[in-house]
């Protein structure tokens, strides 16, 4: 089995991600009509599994989209999709397991009361990791500057929806400068987020976090990090409106995703950071791997 092979389950059957699996009329491919949420495992425990369930019936609601599965019914297809998955690639590692649920399929048209019935697809493949150099040396961001992020009230980016054109295009023009990832502010120019990453800094040895009123997602890991994190790392975390011209002021920066916790930064553009293995940041993910640990010993039911 080749290294790119990708795990997938359609509405209970399991195939090759290869392979098609919804029809042409699947509103999520017409419309983005979808929500989705991304887990990983930690020493093979899926990670986050409540908070995240959580964070999609939110999305469903938003939508005003019903999910017609229960937590305990997805969680048996996760385990029966992770585990073809390992069987085919012959993979023990952590993994990264998306689920994304669509509207379903029906007439052509926007109106949501042509939609038949929600789907679900679920993907499953070896979980990204950073390089031990971006681990030591951080990545590098640049910011967005043809393009703001949405406005909570147009499209809210609280919700985890199949919509990503917005964060898809500042993603572009940052990598068409040669950085890694790109730093989207909004309207107002305040700095809200990376294209798939909440995005933080440290002053003087706090934690500053653009607040969610920015126009952010409501990351699970930045609310780890708020909550247990980095209180048991003793490092104060603060809320408050971080703007272009602040950046400079910033001793060290950082990304937080599900899949790879928290990832320094070693610049923005022309503005450089403090990395490595004595910073506030590297200390707070320490915090993390051993936060995971714990998880991941009370949970064996949760094992994929």
């Amino acid at each position: 089995m080749c290294a790119h092979f990708i795990q997938a389950n359609t509405n209970g059957r399991l195939h090759s991600a290869e392979e098609p699996s919804i029809a042409p009329l699947n509103r999520g491919f017409l419309y983005g009509d979808a929500i989705y949420e991304v887990w990983r495992t930690y020493h093979g425990i899926i990670f986050g599994w409540d908070e995240h369930w959580a964070r999609l019936e939110r999305s469903a609601v938003a939508l005003y989209m019903t999910l017609p599965w229960s937590q305990a019914m997805m969680l048996g297809e996760i385990k029966k999709t992770t585990a073809a998955y390992r069987k085919a690639a012959g993979n023990e590692g952590d993994l990264y397991i998306r689920l994304q649920v669509t509207r379903g399929g029906g007439a052509i048209g926007l109106d949501i009361a042509l939609a038949d019935k929600p789907d679900f697809v679920l993907l499953v493949q070896p979980c990204p990791a950073l390089s031990s150099a971006q681990e030591q040396n951080g990545i590098t961001l640049s910011l967005a500057r043809t393009l703001h992020r949405n406005h909570p009230s147009t499209l809210n980016p609280v919700w985890k929806t199949g919509n990503y054109l917005n964060n898809l295009l500042c993603l572009r023009e940052a990598r068409s400068r040669g950085a890694d990832e790109v730093v989207i502010t909004n309207l107002a120019g305040e700095i809200t987020e990376a294209a798939v990453s909440n995005i933080g800094f440290v002053r003087d040895g706090v934690m500053i976090l653009p607040p969610l009123e920015a126009g952010i997602l409501a990351g699970i890991t930045r609310r780890l990090l708020i909550d247990y994190v980095a209180p048991a790392a003793g490092v104060k975390v603060v809320e408050q409106t971080v703007r272009h011209e602040d950046i400079g002021g910033m001793q060290e920066c950082f990304l937080t995703a599900t899949t790879k916790d928290l990832v320094p930064v070693r610049a923005i553009d022309e503005t450089g950071f403090t990395t490595g293995a004595d910073t506030v940041t590297m200390r707070v993910k320490r915090a993390f791997a051993e936060y995971a640990l714990a998880y991941a010993k009370a949970r064996p039911q949760q094992a994929a």
